[in-house]
């Protein structure tokens, strides 16, 4: 950029120079002319003839060569060097812009980490992120990258998580915490054990994601494509025409004359100014939903999003947090306290979400030693023998099949019975609760003309009914299983209109056909499965539903943006065709139609970049 720069204040000086001073010697005026077009065009030249003889010949540099040097054949020696000189600046300006996104996409997406300090027999080593082991520790020390996805161990810290989040404030993690990588470490120093390989970690899918996000082309960007395929060879016979008939039809007019007209019709015909702002917009769209946290897998979905009618959620770890927490503890005959340390030693042998919500309950260490038995029964729950106790933990299919007189609890949520030797001794209630957003991004989704909001759930009937009555859900259908959601989803694929689109929002592994499914498939990708964030179009780092409102309005905004683009560009350029064919514009207004617009078009485009939170 700085030698292109360079080349066209030596040829702008060059140029006022030429048209300053009237040299006695004419020739001399011409070859200041001349010298200043070698400056600015001699590039242009060459790129015209290479892809020449490469067959591609309707191209912008072809049209300002034929152009430029169309002016010198007429005489209009100062018309094609400005022609040149204003177009290079235009390219120049172009190129500043696309550098300037292009970096502001990369300055966000700086997480790639360059190294990991791993922990092999007691020695720290550094080495490539690449060559550490699912297993293995790494050590993180202040103010570097987390490089691979992990468990903690050992310290506590606070996370600069905005690469991945967009959030600007500091995560607090402690021991026994899941960390992603791309995050950088502020202050504590953190041993982490390595739960995937690097080419499988958040940072190398989001990197990925990114990087080929400009490969799927959506509808608009495929339609200028084909547009100017189409277009410029049909404006080059126009000009042609305009070069060569009028003269011999018409009498008293000059080959000069309508050769100079046909040459600014040229110079208004080039479509760089949407061949490039359009990509240009979705390309800063992508970026800038990146900073949000919203990672968008190509220009297609941005497109698709902005259609969207229906939207369709999971319930558990979208609408809800998809932690099950003790909400109440029902004792009978023994303090509360009393109840759950039996019902977390008894659980304690399970992996369920269940029983981690007892042991996180409980928070005191289990005692082994009294446990003499457990044992899982599927379907019903736990029987074990704590010390000398035979305790009974399920549901109530389990107290029946046992003839245990019990209270029935009506709370919503999993309810677990306790019995103690053949007496029932009281309940726990462990309910999901709804994410602290879900509510306001509902009543926004509504705000901003979506048709209709579902909830598909596999849960109980009236847990299901209750969570989509808190947050204003249009209906709900619940118990159902993956299978039933593919059906349901094809019964909502059916209800939208044709140019409408279906949008389903999950996070667990068994949400992945329905997103594969879905016209745009939004995984929660914080918390979410790997096969949905795989199987989805836009990921939400932030796991926040809120995120889904500012991924429609952003798409939105974009679509206005091409538009307006497409609508600006081939007005001014329709309008300043006419008048070159009919006489009535020189070189100056056909340059500022062709690089005029195509700047003010780039300018628009990158409003895209500009996000708020």
């Amino acid at each position: 950029m700085k030698k292109r720069a360079i080349k066209i204040i030596v040829a702008l000086l060059l140029f006022a120079v030429a048209l300053a001073i009237s040299f006695p010697q004419l020739w001399l005026n011409k070859a200041l002319f001349l010298l200043s077009y070698v400056f600015v065009g001699l590039d242009i030249l060459k790129k015209a003839w290479r892809n020449l003889l490469r067959g591609k010949m309707l191209d912008e540099n072809f049209l300002m060569s034929v152009a430029t040097l169309g002016a010198f054949g007429v005489g209009e020696f100062s018309e094609a060097v400005a022609v040149m000189l204003f177009y290079q600046i235009g390219e120049l300006f172009q190129s500043y812009a696309v550098d300037k996104s292009r970096k502001s996409i990369a300055n966000l997406m700086d997480i790639r980490p360059d190294y990991a300090n791993v922990l092999r027999e007691e020695v720290e080593e550094k080495v490539n992120p690449n060559e550490v082991k699912i297993g293995e520790t790494i050590v993180v020390k202040p103010g570097e990258k987390v490089p691979l996805d992990g468990v903690i161990v050992e310290g506590n810290s606070c996370l600069d998580t905005k690469a991945l989040t967009g959030e600007s404030v500091p995560r607090e993690v402690f021991d026994g915490e899941d960390v992603l990588s791309g995050c950088v470490n502020l202050n504590g120093l953190l041993k982490i054990k390595v739960t995937k390989e690097f080419g499988e970690s958040t940072v190398s899918k989001i990197l990925n994601l990114v990087e080929n996000a400009s490969s799927r082309k959506s509808k608009s960007e495929n339609f200028i494509t084909k547009f100017a395929r189409v277009y410029t060879p049909i404006v080059v016979a126009i000009a042609v025409v305009l070069a060569i008939f009028p003269p011999l039809l018409i009498a008293d007019t000059t080959f000069a004359d309508w050769i100079y007209r046909a040459l600014s019709f040229l110079v208004v015909s080039c479509p760089c100014a949407l061949v490039i702002s359009i990509p240009l917009s979705f390309f800063g769209g992508i970026g800038g939903a990146s900073k949000m946290g919203i990672l968008v897998k190509g220009s297609n979905y941005l497109e698709a999003l902005s259609q969207a009618e229906i939207v369709v959620f999971d319930k558990t770890g979208t609408l809800t947090k998809g932690i099950f927490e003790v909400q109440e503890v029902n004792a009978i005959g023994m303090t509360k306290e009393e109840l759950l340390k039996i019902v977390a030693h008894a659980e304690s042998y399970s992996n369920h979400p269940i029983a981690q919500s007892i042991q996180k309950a409980y928070g005191k260490e289990i005692d082994k030693n009294l446990i003499v038995k457990a044992e899982e029964i599927s379907g019903f729950g736990i029987v074990s023998q704590i010390g000398n106790q035979e305790v009974l933990v399920g549901n109530e299919k389990m107290m029946r099949e046992k003839q245990i007189e019990f209270a029935v609890c009506d709370s919503l949520g999993t309810i677990l019975y306790v019995a103690i030797d053949g007496k029932y001794v009281g309940s726990i209630l462990i309910a999901d609760e709804i994410k602290d957003d879900a509510q306001n991004a509902i009543k926004k989704l509504k705000q901003n003309h979506i048709q209709k909001t579902v909830m598909l759930t596999g849960d109980k009937k009236e847990v299901g009914e209750s969570v989509a009555a808190k947050l204003g859900l249009d209906a709900v259908y619940a118990e159902l299983l993956p299978d039933g959601k593919v059906e349901k989803m094809e019964e909502f694929m059916q209800q939208k209109s044709e140019k409408g689109k279906l949008v389903f929002v999950g996070d667990g592994i068994n949400d992945a056909p329905v997103l594969a499914l879905a016209d745009i498939g939004i995984a929660m990708g914080g918390l979410g499965a790997d096969s949905a964030i795989e199987a989805a179009d836009v990921v939400i780092m932030t796991d926040e539903p809120s995120g889904i409102v500012r991924a429609i309005k952003l798409a939105r905004k974009n679509m206005r943006i091409v538009k307006e683009n497409i609508v600006f560009a081939i007005s001014i350029k329709v309008l300043v065709l006419v008048l070159s064919a009919l006489g009535m514009s020189t070189m100056w207004e056909a340059v500022f139609a062709d690089v005029g617009v195509a700047v003010i078009a780039i300018l628009n485009a990158l409003r895209m970049l500009k996000v708020k939170k």
